[in-house]
């Protein structure tokens, strides 16, 4: 049977109301031209009853008798004189047309004489870059019209330029970074410093268009993320390449609430970047980030932190439900590594062979488990001081197989140890997260592209720029996520992580210093692996290797060496 067509009303009804619209705004814009003349006598008539009223007001009460009789008199005679009510009425519209005009100054025709001043600076320093020897008709040239080449500007209140659209000749090799690069570089400097500047190069039509862009909120502290399983809110940016919101609050309290746009890290099964680096200078941020994922990721798995900079910037999360291990010495970053590659190898082993049978994962394959490392290059240098087993290089099987077996590795770093970083931490953490100040030159190193926006050499704690795999590069704020046991956090962000913490499931043995050393792996999630890899290796002729388990206690313990 045909199918019949819809209705005209619902086929087209997209069109008509369009038209309807646009019919309705023409006709707006027709009557306020004719009725234009009516409108400035009505607020003319509207402004002198104003000011009589405020006469009358103002005049003292001895007085008004002699003001009524003297307005008597004077309407009295306008009315026995010729004609006198018709030019009185001819006077009252002129004076109501004249006081109902629009007051408003009118703009000045062209820019301030700074402003100017400042336009013709940036046109003459544009000359060397934007002009050729054989070109006929030059844009750019000494002494030329900066007219004919900055179609759009504007100034702040400063008098600084805030957006502003250049022409430039079709022969420039806008194509070529480098040649960008020095174009980006001398409109920095000259339109201030101190500011972050967005430049989109729009090679078709041979313009550039550079905005300033508003610093990012520093406000917005750790809270509950309205995000999906698997996915990981690493901070949040502008809004002009990012088509999500969040709903957060904000705020000295958390008394204000808006609509933030995030980057947004996707994790898990079907991730194509499911590992990522964190790199910044001392104090920029990295372990803020760190424990942002860390709280993020106790909601649906389990955490295995390693603190190579020994501060104890994670004690508060030791114990805690979904925390299997917070260590800082090397011997237990050595363990607890081992564990996690021996519990990769057991959960593609018995996803594999689940997938065989016909059947779906296990259970215990498909809860996330997080590997969590800052400065790991420390251990590096105290393994190659000792002769013993670099942390880094039990990192391979989850680098590799982690995507498939839900684990996830997250590492963060120094500038300083960059360095120190292997070959498969490099290779395998595609997202990447740069935070503290930074040259071009380092943010092109570590995110493979440079970004859109001029660096500056001043950022607050968590600022910085995010790259997910090949994606764009995206300004970067992360939220504020101290550590709640350090005496210089404010009490509004400290009880906002605090809040976030799962309970204490796990007593320590004796009370947490302030920079702990033992490894402390959950009883349960520990039996439950031992469980796994002995039925593994009864069935499966070639079992994969299985997790050590504590020995003869539930909470397994290394000192430090």
């Amino acid at each position: 049977m045909a199918r019949r067509p819809l209705p005209r009303i619902l086929s087209n009804g997209s069109a008509q109301l369009a038209r309807s619209r646009e019919l309705a705004r023409t006709a707006a814009d027709s009557a306020t031209d004719v009725l234009h003349p009516l409108i400035t006598i009505t607020r003319g008539l509207r402004r002198l009853a104003s000011a009589g009223r405020r006469r009358w007001v103002d005049t003292p009460k001895e007085r008004r008798g002699a003001l009524l009789f003297a307005v008597a008199a004077v309407l009295l005679a306008v009315a026995l004189a010729p004609y006198g009510p018709l030019l009185a009425v001819v006077a009252l519209m002129a004076a109501a047309a004249w006081h109902g005009r629009d007051r408003a100054p009118a703009a000045p025709a062209g820019p301030a004489p700074g402003q100017l001043q400042r336009l013709k600076s940036l046109y003459e320093a544009l000359v060397p870059y934007f002009s050729a020897s054989d070109d006929p008709e030059p844009l750019y040239a000494r002494g030329g019209d900066w007219g004919k080449v900055f179609s759009e500007y504007e100034f702040d209140g400063d008098g600084r330029l805030a957006h502003l659209v250049i022409s430039y000749p079709a022969y420039f090799t806008d194509a070529e970074p480098d040649s960008r690069a020095r174009i980006e570089h001398l409109l920095g400097a000259k339109c201030g410093r101190g500011r972050e500047y967005h430049f989109a190069w729009d090679e078709e039509a041979n313009q550039l268009t550079v905005r300033v862009l508003a610093p990012l909120s520093t406000d917005i502290a750790a809270q509950p993320f309205v995000t999906a399983p698997g996915e990981t809110v690493l901070g949040f940016t502008d809004p002009t390449r990012v088509q999500r919101t969040l709903p957060l609050t904000h705020g000295a309290h958390g008394e204000e609430r808006t609509d933030v746009p995030p980057v947004v890290w996707r994790t898990g099964v079907r991730s194509t970047e499911p590992h990522l680096l964190a790199v910044g200078q001392p104090g920029s941020g990295t372990s803020t980030l760190l424990r942002s994922i860390a709280l993020q990721a106790l909601h649906h798995g389990d955490v295995v932190i390693v603190d190579g900079g020994g501060t104890g910037e994670y004690a508060c999360l030791t114990g805690r439900d979904g925390v299997l291990a917070v260590e800082c010495a090397l011997s237990g970053a050595v363990t607890s590594l081992e564990w996690a590659a021996a519990e990769t190898e057991r959960r593609l082993a018995a996803a594999s062979k689940a997938h065989q049978a016909g059947d779906p994962p296990p259970e215990d394959t498909r809860r996330p488990l997080w590997l969590l490392l800052d400065r790991p290059s420390v251990f590096t240098h105290l393994a190659a001081a000792d002769d013993g087993t670099d942390p880094q290089s039990l990192l391979q099987a989850p680098l590799r197989h982690g995507r498939a077996a839900n684990v996830t590795v997250v590492v963060a770093e120094q500038f300083d140890g960059l360095d120190a970083l292997t070959a498969p931490v490099r290779q395998h953490t595609r997202a990447r997260v740069v935070l503290g100040p930074a040259t071009a030159g380092q943010l092109e190193s570590v995110l493979g592209a440079p970004p859109h926006t001029t660096p500056v050499e001043q950022m607050p704690p968590g600022r910085g720029y995010a790259r997910l795999g090949t994606g764009p590069v995206h300004r970067l704020q992360v939220p504020a996520t101290p550590d709640p046991y350090d005496d210089a956090t404010s009490e509004a962000h400290r009880q906002a992580v605090l809040d976030l913490l799962p309970p204490r499931t796990t007593p320590a043995d004796e009370e947490p210093g302030p920079v702990p050393e033992a490894v402390r792996l959950d009883k349960a999630a520990t039996e439950k692996v031992a469980a796994a890899a002995l039925a593994a290796e009864t069935e499966m002729p070639e079992p994969a290797s299985a997790p050590p388990a504590p020995e003869g206690a539930a909470v397994a313990e290394s000192s430090s060496t």
